[in-house]
Formats: structure tokens, sequence, C-alpha cells
């Protein structure tokens, strides 16, 4: 059996808990640690691993021996990701990809490019991500569908045919885009919402919200 890849976490928080998990069981890389910028620095171990200030990180764990993936999530519409990705590469590390054994990916993924894709995602053919996507549980991306550099798509999306989702965006859950749709770049898509049109930069989009009945649950007949 072949050696499994030395991979370091940037981040310390419930997202680099759950890519720890990925890696750890489903993938060629072997996490050795963690790593934060020192202002996020509040233990010294997660997980049972050791967690270290950047600049340290790169000192035990050096570039030329150890990829990286960054577990940050959507903060600043996926600007934080982006930026330490950046980063990171600046510094010579090859930022990893995970792609869940349990999704099916029939589109183009780049390599290399801090792109996390979990379980139950089905991507058609002709559908490409771009780099630094992630896409959370159970998502379809349709044929010949894009999704832009630094978006980030929570579960059960729905992204039909021949769409383009501009960059740095964000797709709540159950949100569904019909067919040849245009999403511009840095949007914002709220659970539930429904895309029948395209949209332009840093749109937002957010449904009504379910109000409480009136009626309370110990007065329901027939549940």
């Amino acid at each position: 059996m072949a050696a499994r890849q030395p991979l370091v976490v940037f981040g310390a928080g419930q997202i680099a808990e759950v890519a720890w998990h990925c890696f750890a069981h489903d993938s060629d890389y072997e996490v050795v640690g963690f790593t934060v910028d020192p202002e996020y620095l509040v233990a010294d171990s997660l997980l049972g691993l050791p967690v270290l200030p950047y600049a340290q990180a790169i000192v035990r764990w050096p570039a030329a021996s150890h990829a990286m993936f960054v577990a940050i999530a959507y903060g600043r519409l996926n600007q934080a990701r982006a930026g330490t990705v950046t980063r990171v590469q600046a510094d010579g590390y090859r930022c990893a990809n995970y792609i869940s054994s349990h999704a099916r990916v029939a589109g183009e993924v780049v390599p290399d490019s801090n792109t996390f894709v979990m379980e139950l995602n089905n991507l058609q053919p002709f559908s490409r991500l771009g780099r630094n996507v992630w896409l959370w549980a159970g998502n379809h991306i349709g044929h010949h569908s894009t999704v832009g550099d630094h978006c980030f798509l929570a579960s059960h999306v729905v992204v039909s045919g021949s769409v383009d989702i501009g960059e740095s965006s964000f797709i709540g859950v159950n949100a569904a885009i019909r067919d040849n749709v245009r999403i511009g770049a840095r949007n914002v898509i709220g659970a539930g919402v429904v895309i029948l049109a395209d949209t332009k930069y840093a749109e937002v989009y957010i449904g009504p919200k379910t109000e409480a009945s009136r009626v309370p649950s110990h007065r329901l007949r027939g549940i």
C-alpha cells in the first residue's frame, strides 16, 4: 500500500473538523496537524493533533513535503478562504482537493485547487467547477453548468443545465436555479429560493420566513 500524503489543515473550527474527518477516512491524505493565524489560536491541539500558528507550521510542515487544505467556510462571501488559499500557494503549498468517494463526478474539477465535494453530490457531464469551490452534501450540478471560482453551495441545491454561477457566490440550502440562467458574481441566494431568470452582480435573494401557526401543537388533530 502506498504511503499517504501528509496534509496540513488551515483552520481549527467545526469546518476544519469536518475536513479532517473527510480526508482521514476517505482520501489518500494523512492529516498531520492544523494551523491558524495567531489571533485565532485558542488551543494547541485538535482531534489529537497539534495546532500551530502559521509561521511555525510552515517550518514544521514545509511545502516541499506537505500539501495544505484551507478549511474556512463562506465568510465575507468566500473572500476569507480565497485570500488564505492565495497566501499559502504563494508560500509554495499545493492546495489539495477532497472529492468524496460517494459523489458522482462526470464533470470537470480543477486539480489541486482547494475544492471540497462532499457525499452525494452529482456533477453531470460537461459541468465544471472553478477553483476553491465548496459543495456541501447532496447537490445537483446539471450538464454544461459552471460554478465559478470561490463559490460555496450548501446542501441539496439544484442547479439545472447550462447555468453559469458567478464567482464568490453563496447558494443556500434547497435553493433551485432553472436552466440557462446566469447568476452574477458575489450573489447570495438564500435557503429555499427559486431563481428563474438572470441575476446581476452582488444581488441578494432571500425567501420569506415561514411563520409559526397560532394554533399550538397540542391542539392539532391527526398528528
